[in-house]
């Protein structure tokens, strides 16, 4: 087999960890992928085993490569995409975290973001960074560590903690240490960095009290920036793109021009919009972010994020034991028309954008004795398809741009009803493509750019595949009620913990 047939996406979710070989015309070659432990400590705290994703990704890594018996020669680059905001500290020195990583989903750190607010200072935030004040980000979850972990300042002043958002623990693990960066995609969601200096902030370090010799080098999404030391299935090659899940994604759908857009519907759901290379403030309550940097390209998007997509269907599948698997999920939600009147709001962890509620809760209404069990299934799927009509309705206002058609991806997209109401919902066109797995062929587009795998961005169109595409179904008006009544169920919920 000739060399350097293959690029290795290492794709670290919230729920799992994958590894994906990818070859030149974008083919999957192989995958593997293995769920690990979520850590619920009190009720809207989430963490995860650093250590462990280690291990998993680790091991998953290994039996791709070994599945296809490949040599680490035949593999030209490595590209790493993470769930974004989700934070890890540990000893220099040993290694060790000295907290469990705090999780995107984690609303510990309300209280914080509260006094932040009260205190004036969301406006030069927003300003700096194009985010919102909110426990999502991944700023306050540092400070949070370094206050409640005894010792945890002593080591930052001795030179001797580190931090990272998941690619930065991971690069630090497969270089033996060498390597302490991340990418301006993940370093865009701490609140800690400036959106248009491309830098981290003295102002907003000093509001959050983060000393930032701990703080990673922030390089851009596609280069070498080392070679793997660690792990002997892909011993020596190269480390040459990171990004952001929902950043990979946007390019993995080849979202290159301004005004394109994609929605990834993985345990979260996550809209962008290519806005070219200008940074475009919201007026809706989104965000604006960095796409990708790519040599001195920069480009910005504007996101919108829902915190709970699929992960509702897991809590049927897991909490409520309702249902054995997804497929089961989408099978019984298609034998019926609708939700016959059921409403559930998914707000496990508060709600996202447009509403950025930290204490809105879980709410199921409009539920009579005719709501079945299959009703219910439907509720869940069309929650998913009701949040993200929402966050598209405020990115068509802050762009201008209406949009003429979705690209999607994610697991959740492989459900035709969802993705039919989807449709139905936005009045407009839905494509998901053949290769559903984008964020891990995004961060390989940028990985085997950055090594001549594949020579430009124009090489990638090449191998966009068909679409599955769903239109329009239901007229204007017959949605427009649910939309009301969605509508009722989303303020039901709003304010609930506090």
């Amino acid at each position: 087999m000739p060399q350097n047939e293959f690029v290795l996406a290492i794709d670290q979710g919230t729920t799992s960890c994958r590894a994906i070989l990818f070859d030149r015309f974008g083919k999957i070659a192989s995958v593997k992928q293995k769920e690990f432990t979520q850590i619920y400590p009190k009720p809207g705290w989430v963490e995860h085993d650093a250590k462990k994703i280690w291990e998993v990704q680790a091991r998953v890594v290994s039996e791709a490569v070994e599945e296809i018996n490949l040599s680490p020669k035949q593999i030209a680059g490595i590209g790493i995409t993470n769930q974004r905001e989700t934070i890890v500290l540990w000893n220099k020195e040993t290694g060790e975290p000295i907290h469990n990583a705090i999780v995107w989903q984690d609303r510990r750190t309300a209280g914080i973001c509260q006094q932040l607010k009260d205190e004036g200072h969301e406006d030069i935030v927003r300003e700096k960074t194009g985010l919102l004040l909110d426990p999502y980000f991944s700023g306050t979850k540092i400070k949070w560590i370094l206050d409640s972990t005894p010792g945890a300042r002593v080591l930052a002043s001795e030179g001797k903690l580190l931090c990272g958002t998941i690619d930065t623990w991971l690069v630090w693990k497969l270089t033996g240490g060498k390597c302490h960066i991340t990418d301006v995609t993940n370093a865009s969601r701490t609140l800690l960095f400036n959106i248009h200096t491309l830098s981290w902030d003295s102002t907003l370090l000093q509001l959050l009290s983060v000393p930032a010799r701990i703080l990673p080098k922030v390089k851009s999404c596609s280069e070498v920036y080392g070679e793997v030391t660690e792990l002997d299935a892909i011993q020596g090659v190269p480390i040459s793109g990171i990004a952001g899940d929902q950043h990979a994604a946007l390019f993995g759908q080849l979202c290159f021009e301004k005004g394109m857009a994609k929605n990834t519907y993985g345990t979260g759901c996550f809209l962008l919009m290519n806005t070219g290379a200008k940074a475009i403030p919201s007026n809706n309550k989104l965000l604006t972010t960095l796409a990708w940097k790519i040599g001195d390209e920069i480009n910005y998007a504007l996101e919108g994020s829902v915190f709970i997509g699929g992960a509702t269907i897991q809590w049927l599948r897991d909490e409520l034991e309702l249902v054995q698997s997804a497929e089961e999920c989408s099978r019984l939600a298609a034998t019926v028309d609708n939700s016959n009147g059921a409403y559930l709001v998914p707000a496990f962890t508060g709600l996202g954008a447009p509403y950025w509620d930290p204490d809105a809760r879980g709410t199921l209404v409009g539920v009579t004795r005719g709501v079945t069990r299959a009703h219910i299934c439907r509720a869940a799927l069309e929650s998913i398809a009701f949040q993200s009509a929402d966050v598209l309705n405020c990115m068509e206002k802050d762009s201008g741009v209406t949009l003429k058609e979705l690209k999607i991806d994610g697991g959740a997209s492989q459900s035709d009803p969802l993705m039919q109401f989807q449709a139905d919902l936005l009045q407009k066109q839905v494509a998901r493509p053949a290769i559903y797995e984008t964020t891990a062929l995004g961060v390989s587009y940028l990985a085997g750019l950055a090594v001549g795998f594949w020579k430009d961005r124009e090489a990638l169109k090449e191998n966009a595949a068909n679409c599955t595409r769903f239109s329009p179904h239901k007229d204007l008006a017959s949605v427009s009620l649910q939309k009301e009544e969605w509508q009722r169920a989303v303020q039901r919920s709003l304010n609930w913990a506090q």
